[in-house]
């Protein structure tokens, strides 16, 4: 039986996962795999709208270092993950790209934006999730809550960036990717200390966005990879 099962692996299965392993390795894919497996139970949770305890006992201890100094970081570091400065990155990101010539990074880079958008807009109107009401906010936000649009599309945005950097300057790949992680990380906090998401809608917007990021980076290596071998 064990026989049968390891043949039909080696036959089947392995041959089409290989390349993937070799893209992403088995870390990369064991990781996106828990991703995923996390991003479907807490749907679920939001789906029968059961309430998360935790997500108003963090908000409230958050504000509790409410002050007018942090309001104002909070507000310029939050504005990096808008759509008026994304817009911005992307668009001098494409020019840099087309400019370079990296054909092949600059239309990747395109579908990831255009899917984190098409991600994050469908999924707010499938969730409608309310945003939290739990004091006066110094912003106003009409859409829905889950999952956020600033964690979701600053990791693919600032993630690309960061991998295409990391790529043609890996002698400096850690300091990079570093950074990368502070900026990311901090637009999802200043998302909640602006009181406008619960963080699972943050949790959630950064397993999206990790593996539509994840997808399309794995995309870009593999059609490298086949241009290479065709070459």
């Amino acid at each position: 039986m064990l026989r049968q099962i390891s043949n039909f692996w080696l036959r089947n299965i392995y041959p089409r996962l290989a390349p993937l392993i070799a893209t992403i390795g088995i870390v990369g894919l064991a990781s996106c795999l828990l991703i995923l497996f996390c991003l479907a139970q807490l749907a679920e949770e939001v789906l029968e709208r059961d309430a998360f305890t935790f997500d108003t006992t963090f908000l409230l201890w958050l504000h509790q270092f409410a002050n007018p100094n942090l309001d104002n970081l909070m507000l310029f570091i939050t504005n990096l993950g808008n759509p008026n400065t994304v817009i911005v990155v992307a668009g001098i990101t494409l020019l840099l790209l087309s400019w370079r010539r990296y054909r092949e990074e600059a239309k990747f880079f395109v579908l990831a934006c255009l899917g984190a958008l098409i991600l994050n807009t469908g999924l707010k109107l499938f969730f409608y999730k309310p945003r939290p009401e739990l004091w006066d906010r110094l912003i106003t936000e009409k859409s829905f809550s889950f999952p956020s649009g600033h964690a979701l599309g600053s990791m693919v945005l600032y993630g690309f960036i960061a991998y295409e950097l990391a790529t043609h300057y890996p002698n400096f790949a850690k300091v990079i990717y570093s950074l990368a992680v502070i900026l990311i990380v901090a637009i999802g906090i200043s998302r909640l200390y602006l009181g406008v998401h619960w963080p699972t809608d943050i949790i959630a917007g950064y397993g999206v966005g990790f593996l539509w990021l994840m997808i399309c980076i794995t995309m870009l290596k593999l059609q490298k990879l086949r241009q290479k071998n065709f070459n």
